[in-house]
């Protein structure tokens, strides 16, 4: 595939240190009823993420004080700043403010990001005793996903919470399908369909002025370097229910995939993906942004005895029953802030980084699959080394924005699977 590159992997890093006291910092927040909190990535998820923050405080009777917002732009900060009255003094933008919000007083960080971004914010925010909430996708490549692994394993040491914007895991209605299921209401799982078949959620045109690294970030969204390609960003919600129901990673990934009519950036329009999770079972992904086409956004999965559609739904052995999950709101995204501050405040921190990091490589497993027309195995992203796959990027990193050294890829390239290829699409 021209234009992306080998880099050397990231390479681990020594946990040292004592294990803070979780007793003593549960003490000293009971006691504590004002919640700090710095966001990180000014965009319209940021601004949702920062409301759910903020309703899970009030819901909790505690105050909300946000100390520091930072984007890459001024005028996205200034937006916010306006929206949450956020003094100037608090607010920070360039590429490096998510240093300025590092050595805030923020006891929580909410990383909205593009995925591109996300372990390198998350591993200086952990550095600095920062509890996380991270959005999905943490990565758009294999050694992005390892870092957050290690990053995860990092923050248990350090006593740290990391949440992720995997709501559903914090859905009532998901939670009691998955304890059904675990209980045995639809048997064996035999194999299913996760789907995300919907429209291109938005598109940024250039504008004078903006550098090949404003353009990126600005309309991260259509860039396989910034954003992974919409099954990673969007579908990686889809495969992580698989991934939760069935309690395992898939073993190999075989799919296809192509661009027709998005006119914007280099992913492509949709994919179509086997995920074999060994045992025989089967998962068909597939994942689509086309307007005017059939919308399909869930998860069926098949049993021996019944079927379940994700959080809906359930047939099967109607004589097991679980009881009602205890959930404060009907707002997954409000109540996966809730449990986020909950579990810190009572000394038992949430840590989410491995679920988001391998639903985030089942995607990415899937779009290499679909790329390139060949077989990829989780063994590949995860475990060999000497695999191709293993070191894989797409020749940008996020430290390159620091640095100014950003260079745009060729706008309406895209992967064409079975050569190797970059064709034009437009």
């Amino acid at each position: 595939m021209n234009g992306i590159t080998r880099r050397n992997s990231l390479k681990s890093t020594a946990v040292t240190g004592a294990v803070t006291g979780l007793s003593t910092l549960s003490a000293h927040a009971a006691k504590n009823k004002t919640v700090k909190v710095a966001l990180v990535g000014c965009g319209g998820r940021g601004k949702g993420d920062l409301k759910n923050f903020q309703k899970a405080c009030k819901t909790l009777q505690l105050e909300c004080e946000i100390v520091a917002l930072a984007d890459a732009f001024e005028d996205a900060v200034q937006g916010h700043a306006n929206a949450f009255e956020v003094p100037a003094n608090r607010c920070h933008f360039g590429w490096d403010a998510y240093q300025k919000v590092a050595a805030s007083d923020a006891e929580y960080v909410l990383l909205v990001t593009p995925p591109l971004f996300r372990p390198l914010h998350l591993e200086a925010m952990l550095k600095a005793g920062k509890h996380v909430f991270i959005e999905k996708p943490v990565a758009v490549d294999a050694p992005g996903c390892r870092k957050v692994l290690e990053l995860g394993e990092y923050a248990k040491t350090k006593g740290l919470g990391i949440s992720a914007g995997m709501q559903r895991r914090h859905s009532a209605k998901y939670l009691k399908n998955k304890a059904l299921v675990q209980a045995g209401a639809i048997g064996e799982i035999l194999g299913g369909l996760v789907a995300w078949n919907g429209t291109v959620p938005w598109i940024k045109e250039r504008k004078p002025g903006w550098s090949d690294a404003d353009y990126l970030a600005r309309n991260w969204l259509n860039w396989i370097e910034t954003g992974g390609d919409h099954i990673v960003e969007q579908h990686v919600h889809n495969l992580d229910v698989a991934n939760w129901f069935i309690g395992r990673t898939p073993k190999s990934a075989v799919g296809f995939g192509g661009r027709a009519r998005r006119e914007s950036g280099n992913s492509f329009d949709f994919f179509s993906v086997d995920l074999d999770y060994g045992d025989n079972v089967h998962i068909h992904s597939q994942c689509r942004q086309i307007s005017g086409a059939f919308k399909r956004v869930g998860e069926e999965l098949r049993g021996s005895k019944g079927y379940v559609m994700g959080g809906g739904k359930i047939s099967g052995d109607s004589a097991i029953t679980v009881p009602d999950p205890k959930v404060d709101s009907d707002n997954d995204g409000l109540q996966e802030m809730i449990d986020m501050i909950r579990g810190v405040r009572a000394g038992q921190p949430l840590n989410e980084a491995q679920i988001v990091a391998e639903a985030t490589g089942t995607a990415i497993m899937g779009r290499i699959a679909c790329y390139t027309g060949k077989k990829v195995l989780w063994s590949d992203l995860f475990l060999n080394p000497k695999s191709e796959w293993y070191d894989f990027t797409h020749g940008i990193a996020a430290e390159d924005f620091e640095k100014g050294t950003v260079k745009l890829p060729p706008e309406n390239v895209v992967p064409v699977p079975g050569d190797g290829k970059r064709i034009r699409r437009k």
